[in-house]
């Protein structure tokens, strides 16, 4: 058995074949072109049977480890931080080389056999991702383009304007101010630039919205039954989440999208602290199908008021509708995966 470890780059790709012992056989670097496929698999004939460990498989590698599964190749995604773990406790090779960067994803991979499999695209859920992450993209945009002309209504307006200021209203306001100076008349032509460039983002924002919505429908996922959980929200989850039979259980899902809190016990006092890692954007989207819940009469909020009866604090009580949430989404997933597969 033999691995092969890919150190992707957007110019080039580098290879190593680690046999058993971890002892390095052969190196090879090849372009990033359209032969980059033939050219590994050339090369790779010889290390019979074999598994390619690509680092990063989901993000700069992705689409040489999905060129590798549609030529019959089994291929694993090891994490950046699995190989940098490994070059940095090594004695002797902890110079950040491509070489060295490649080796460390074989040896992950031979470590660890939990490593995910890298499978052939799901279209639904490619689209619903880049829906969701262009959701994101034109929102923080606008965010940032309506906080600049706030900051810009406040040399024209005093004492601002309130923070619920919309489009139609920004535009009446410009309109009613007078230009006298040439500062001023800058000022105002540039909060007219801005104003504009909202109006375009908005548009986007309502195209892309109309976008998801039409294809979550699409996908057929049921997650959306879950309360609290619209198009935008199931665009995320399912987007970002692919092929939830990777999880095992609910646990390990709860313990990606930081839901699962981190044991922090000291002693004999045993506790539990808010996890800040996982994926921030399903936790996001888990967060506010909660707060959701809790603001209706729903299950949800009964069950988020019962924890507080018991004794735990309003934040605490949110952690565990979030966990609550994050179960309930995972079976969702599971059966929508399990029909996917019988149909």
């Amino acid at each position: 058995m033999f691995i092969i470890g890919i150190d992707p780059h957007k110019g080039s790709h580098t290879a190593v074949v680690v046999d058993h012992c971890e002892a390095v056989i052969d190196t090879i670097r090849v372009d990033a072109d359209r032969h980059q496929r033939q050219r590994l698999l050339e090369w790779a004939a010889r290390f019979e049977p074999r598994t390619w460990a690509v680092e990063g498989a989901s993000g700069l590698g992705a689409m040489l480890a999905q060129q590798l599964v549609a030529a019959g190749e089994h291929v694993v995604d090891v994490p950046a931080k699995l190989s940098s773990r490994v070059r940095l406790l090594e004695r002797g090779r902890i110079d950040k080389t491509d070489p060295n960067d490649a080796r460390s994803a074989a040896i992950v991979a031979w470590r660890t056999p939990a490593l995910n499999v890298v499978c052939g695209l799901d279209e639904h859920a490619v689209v619903l991702r880049l829906l969701a992450d262009r959701d994101h993209q034109i929102t923080a945009h606008r965010t940032r383009t309506v906080c600049r002309l706030h900051a810009l209504l406040c040399l024209l307006i005093e004492g601002g304007t309130g923070r619920s200021l919309t489009a139609d209203k920004a535009a009446e306001l410009l309109a009613s101010l007078p230009g006298d100076d040439p500062v001023t008349i800058q000022r105002i032509a540039t909060a007219r630039q801005l104003l504009a460039e909202i109006r375009v983002l908005d548009r986007s924002r309502d195209d892309v919205r109309a976008a998801t919505a039409a294809a979550v429908t699409t996908s057929g996922t049921t997650v959306t039954n879950v309360f609290g959980i619209g198009p935008l929200m199931a665009a995320i989850i399912v987007g970002r989440i692919g092929d939830v039979r990777r999880f095992p259980t609910s646990g390990h899902f709860a313990r990606h999208n930081g839901t699962a809190p981190i044991e922090a016990s000291s002693g004999p006092k045993a506790r539990h602290r808010l996890n800040p890692r996982g994926d921030r954007q399903l936790n996001h989207a888990i967060h506010m199908a909660a707060v959701t819940q809790v603001r209706n009469d729903t299950p949800g909020r009964a069950y988020y008021l019962r924890k507080q009866s018991e004794g735990k604090t309003r934040k605490e009580a949110m952690r565990a509708l979030k966990r609550h949430i994050s179960d309930t989404v995972y079976q969702h997933l599971l059966d929508d995966s399990r029909s996917t597969s019988s149909s």
